[in-house]
């Protein structure tokens, strides 16, 4: 019950902090492009659209800093075993993460905040890129340690049977991570360029500022449209680098209990978890999951039966198949949404090669509500990602059930995690007031908007 309570806790808080992370990524680069136009054309209304969605941004990070810092200390109170097990290797790339990226981001962050007018326009738009490359930063130290656990590399076991890190170009040159932390930036830059155009898309159907937000409108769909089909690719690749490491977690996405060869992948399907190992598929699509698993038609793709001997007699007795219902849809949301995601961007692209994407009604209602779609689909696409690694916590090396502090009580994290909840409730709302206020608020109020933002909201962040 205490492991369970611990996995709970982490998956809140985690899920939760994913919200902001892609938006802060996502608009930190489109706030940076807008900053570049005024740069180079030193039009006003691009000047004017980078203070407004930089202070959307601000607002982002200040809550995304807060629901962050929970984990760190997560780390300690709930999972002390794997933090002892693991520290040689996974406190590298975290300390990395603090003292390169986040410092880097924050500081340049209020420079950019205060220095309008202030500093010279080179280095003031010097300051929004060092951000945007920050918080990339912050991701790729995050992911290269969020790797290890999917794929250990790099270490030895020590005589207490520890890992230590003995080489650092391993860790970044996982093949988990390359393909994994490309397809959080691509899903980044998907998130950000949605909430920009939704944004723009409800200026636009209110008639207000048209000229103004049909600029961020173009400039969201022309980041949204090649990004999204980089995103189907790259997932595709990830897929194949899975099915090799961890054939597991692929299985149990399609609920794949038998092996095949070829494998067809299914739209939907009844049954299939491990009380109903003959589920009931429908419209399946020949070869798709042979191509999806091992980028080959006819690829073969083991089933979890097999795979389930195969641990058994490597790892000893126990259960190796993690939870198939949640592989199985968390696979077909992130898959479905990116599909809806992509005719979205083919139909903004179309429209603004014909001119009309200003005055397109219909595009623009949906595109308001498109903005919630990359939000279900990030959590979708860790839910298969971290769901999939278990019963294990490090691949191979250390599981769940073994990784949890054993002086810390069932009730000690149950006060916790209904504080946190309740805590994480409230920032929820505070995050969703202000970004509708100020994003609703337009640009009518000139200079002062990221500055008058930034003093309401920046100080806890800086402080920190």
């Amino acid at each position: 019950m205490t492991n369970d309570l611990a996995r709970w806790q982490f998956a809140t808080t985690s899920i939760y902090h994913f919200f902001f992370v892609p938006v802060t990524i996502g608009l930190a680069f489109l706030v940076a492009l807008l900053q570049t136009a005024y740069y180079r054309s030193e039009k006003p209304e691009y000047r004017r659209l980078a203070k407004f969605f930089g202070t959307l941004l601000i607002i982002n990070v200040v809550v995304g800093v807060v629901t962050g810092l929970v984990q760190e200390f997560e780390f300690g109170m709930n999972w002390s075993a794997y933090s002892r097990f693991v520290g040689d290797v996974f406190g590298a790339p975290l300390a990395m993460e603090g003292l390169a990226a986040f410092f880097l981001e924050s500081t340049f962050l209020g420079l950019w905040v205060f220095g309008w007018d202030r500093l010279p326009k080179r280095v003031h738009l010097a300051c929004i890129w060092l951000v945007a490359i920050g918080s990339m930063l912050s991701a790729l130290f995050i992911l290269a340690a969020n790797s290890w656990m999917q794929h250990p590399v790099g270490y030895a076991l020590n005589s207490h049977g520890q890992p230590e890190l003995n080489s650092v170009s391993a860790l970044f040159t996982n093949p988990t991570f390359l393909w994994g932390y490309v397809h959080v930036i691509l899903a980044s830059l998907v998130t950000g360029s949605l909430v920009m155009l939704a944004v723009s898309a409800w200026y636009l159907r209110k008639g207000r500022e048209v000229a103004l937000f049909a600029n961020s409108a173009r400039l969201s769909v022309i980041v949204l449209l090649p990004v999204i089909v980089l995103q189907i690719f790259v997932g595709n690749k990830l897929g194949e680098i899975e099915t090799k490491y961890q054939p597991m977690k692929i299985a149990a996405a399609e609920a794949q209990w038998e092996s095949c060869q070829p494998c067809s992948f299914s739209a939907f399907q009844i049954g299939g978890g491990k009380n109903d190992k003959t589920p009931s598929q429908i419209i399946e699509i020949p070869h798709l999951l042979s191509v999806l698993a091992t980028g080959e038609w006819n690829g073969a793709v083991k089933g979890l039966n097999p795979l389930q001997a195969e641990y058994e007699k490597k790892y000893g007795p126990g259960n190796y198949v993690p939870d198939v219902f949640i592989q199985y849809w968390s696979m077909r949301v992130m898959a479905y949404l990116g599909t809806l995601i992509l005719l979205l961007g083919l139909w903004g692209g179309w429209l603004l090669h014909r001119g009309t994407l200003e005055r397109s009604k219909l595009f623009l209602g949906i595109s308001v509500w498109a903005v919630i779609t990359p939000f279900l689909m990030n959590t979708a696409g860790w839910l298969l990602t971290e769901n999939g690694r278990q019963p294990w916590i490090v691949q191979g090396l250390m599981k769940t059930v073994n990784a949890n502090s054993p002086s810390v009580s069932s009730t000690d994290i149950w006060i916790s995690l209904i504080a946190f909840v309740l805590i994480y409730i409230a920032l929820g709302a505070a995050d969703l007031v202000l970004m509708l206020r100020y994003s609703r608020k337009g640009v009518e109020g000139g200079e002062g908007e990221a500055g008058a933002a930034a003093e309401a909201t920046t100080t806890p962040a800086m402080s920190y």
